[in-house]
Formats: C-alpha cells, sequence, structure tokens
C-alpha cells in the first residue's frame, strides 16, 4: 500500500508544499494511518481509511483518463485522497475510537462523543482547505462527494462540476465493488 500512496504524490507538483505541509500533520497529529473508513459500512477496521482513500484516488484517475482528461491529475489525487479525511476528527481529537471491553481492544470502533459536531465532509472541507489551496470545484467535489445519500447532496443537483462527478462514482465504485473484493 506504500508504494501506492507514495505514487500518488508523484502526481502532484503545483501544490506539493501545501500537500506535505497537510500529511505532515496528518501523520504526526492525527489517526490517519490507523482509523477504519468507517464502523459498519465498509473498511471498518485499523488503516480501513487510508486504504479507501487509496483506492478511491486511483478509481478517480482511471475515470478521469477515459471520460475528463482536461481535468488534472493532482486535482485528481487531492479530492480523492482527502475526500475522507473528516473521519480522522480533528488534530489531537480523533473521530474514532477503539472499543475495548475488559480491557481488551474488540477490533470494531466507536464514534467519539467528545468531538464537536460537525458533517463528515465538511470536516474534510474544513481540514484540507486549511492547508491546500482549493479551487471551487474541488471544493464542491469534497463537500458534497456523497451525492444522493445525504440531504445536503440536493443542494448542488443538476449543478456538479464533472470532478463531484467523478469523485462520487469513485467513492461509491471503490466502496461498493472493489472493496468487496479484499
Amino acid at each position: 500500500m506504500k508504494e501506492r500512496y507514495d505514487a500518488l504524490f508523484g502526481k502532484i507538483y503545483e501544490r506539493k508544499e501545501a500537500v506535505n505541509k497537510f500529511i505532515n500533520m496528518l501523520h504526526t497529529e492525527t489517526t490517519w494511518l490507523t482509523s477504519p473508513a468507517s464502523t459498519k459500512y465498509h473498511l471498518n477496521r485499523e488503516g480501513g481509511l487510508l486504504e479507501h482513500s487509496i483506492g478511491v484516488a486511483e478509481t478517480l484517475l482511471r475515470l478521469r483518463e477515459a471520460l475528463a482528461p482536461e481535468i488534472s491529475e493532482e486535482s485528481c489525487v487531492i479530492v480523492g485522497l482527502f475526500h475522507d479525511v473528516g473521519k480522522v476528527g480533528m488534530p489531537g481529537v480523533p473521530y474514532y475510537l477503539p472499543e475495548v471491553k475488559d480491557g481488551v481492544p474488540t477490533g470494531t470502533y466507536t464514534i467519539n462523543s467528545d468531538i464537536v459536531a460537525m458533517g463528515l465532509a465538511l470536516r474534510s472541507l474544513y481540514l484540507v482547505s486549511q492547508y491546500i489551496p482549493l479551487s471551487d470545484a474541488e471544493a464542491q467535489a469534497i463537500a458534497y462527494h456523497d451525492g444522493m445519500y445525504v440531504p445536503e447532496g440536493r443542494s448542488v443537483a443538476h449543478k456538479e462540476e464533472p470532478l463531484l462527478l467523478l469523485l462520487h462514482w469513485a467513492d461509491m465504485w471503490t466502496a461498493s465493488v472493489r472493496e468487496k473484493k479484499i
């Protein structure tokens, strides 16, 4: 997985310094490397979030190549890798906590009740935008990547930028098809 992760960063040029600062913060102050992708839907295991995020970025690059080569690879890597980064919580305050029963980890996770309530896509956009300058299309893609599966998605219905559509499809394909084969 490390090789795939590193290969994605090889596609970032214009905002490399900003992305490196963001990654450094994620690696040192959050659970980015260990968080599950969810508590019950997909990759609900240690490291699941990073595995999912790499998969989404890779799928997004494939869709881009076939359907929208005018969109930059850098944009695809940034929104693909960081669309769900809100699932780490905030620096020093994890979103997911490992469940422990009788002093022994159960292998399952619960949501931290001490974290400030915020939608995950909004938290992702908040975290990313503190470090990485985003285009309007990139911000829209991160904020609304869950599409019709959340009420917020209706506010951009039929006004989606191509990057949002590609990210939504890549996220759904990765979670529903690629991760089922793992």
